[in-house]
């Protein structure tokens, strides 16, 4: 059987983010992972992407992560994550949960965020479908997945591909909240961390953001990298 297959975005604000999101999902895994970090400037070299810059646009992969069903060779199953993650538990259970009749399961928050700025100063944006697509388990072979071609991300937008204007509401599966809590948003459980948090306002490798909610976890797991 072949590794799962996870992309995960990456940042040149935060290459730290992407050390520790993958050494989260290695040390939790119960087997081997192919990780591949979705790097814009190679996307680009390859020439896989080519969308002019969008100033609305919060990280370098806000659009390229839709070229994971192409980069996995429109086969099998492959999980796209932010680099914003820090994972708790094993992402074989993500994997376990991959049902063929959709195209694409993800956490179907109903997120609205109240304040302005993000991150390290991005803006704070409210749409529909928001953070659904910052963790995606991908049916790469399924129909409508296939329709994420190339030039389908190079040339749709926004709203068509992170509203999964793609897909038919039918094709779109609902994992659990663990697999993408929101902090400031979700509520902590006192007993036990979500299997996967994701830092979406701003994490603790931005100044700004070093006592969120598991901060502390995920500082822990920086300094096992040192």
């Amino acid at each position: 059987m072949s590794a799962p297959r996870i992309f995960v975005g990456w940042d040149s604000r935060e290459p730290e983010a992407y050390d520790v999101c993958r050494a989260s999902l290695e040390r939790h895994s119960s087997a081997p992972l192919d990780i591949v970090p979705i790097i814009q400037d190679d996307l680009r070299e390859r020439g896989l992407y080519r969308r002019d810059v969008d100033p609305l646009a919060s990280t370098e992969f806000t659009y390229t992560r839709f070229l994971t069903p192409h980069l996995a060779g429109y086969a099998g199953w492959a999980l796209f994550c932010d680099c914003d993650f820090l994972w708790t538990r094993d992402v074989a259970e993500v994997f376990a949960k991959a049902d063929d009749i959709y195209a694409v399961m993800c956490v179907q928050h109903d997120y609205r965020p109240k304040e302005t700025v993000k991150m390290d100063g991005q803006a704070q944006t409210v749409y529909p479908r928001k953070n659904w697509s910052s963790l995606m388990l991908l049916n790469c072979g399924h129909p409508a997945t296939r329709e994420l071609t190339v030039d389908t991300v190079n040339t749709q937008s926004g709203a068509y591909l992170h509203r999964f204007q793609w897909a038919e509401d039918s094709e779109i599966g609902a994992l659990d909240p663990t697999w993408n809590w929101l902090e400031g948003w979700d509520s902590p459980d006192p007993e036990r961390p979500p299997g996967a948090i994701h830092f979406t306002r701003g994490g603790p490798w931005f100044e700004n953001w070093r006592h969120v909610d598991y901060a502390d976890l995920w500082m822990a797991e920086r300094d096992r990298l040192a």
